[in-house]
């Protein structure tokens, strides 16, 4: 599905792009020019965002 029409951007690239360490919507801005135009997809992309973020274990460094 797009999620920015803008950019031509869908949700598996948005994933993908996470998934490979843009963690933050900055990064994605950087990388994919999401929420960049318009900015109508910025609540979506928060959403995968957050998506991810609840399914990633926490890593804690050793002090």
């Amino acid at each position: 599905m797009y999620v920015c029409v803008c950019k031509a951007v869908t949700d598996k690239q948005i994933k993908s792009a996470i998934s490979n360490g843009y963690c933050s919507r900055k990064d994605l801005n950087q990388c994919l020019g999401v929420g960049t135009v318009c900015g109508k997809c910025s609540p979506h992309v928060k959403q995968l965002l957050d998506e991810h973020r609840a399914q990633t274990p926490i890593m804690w460094a050793a002090a």
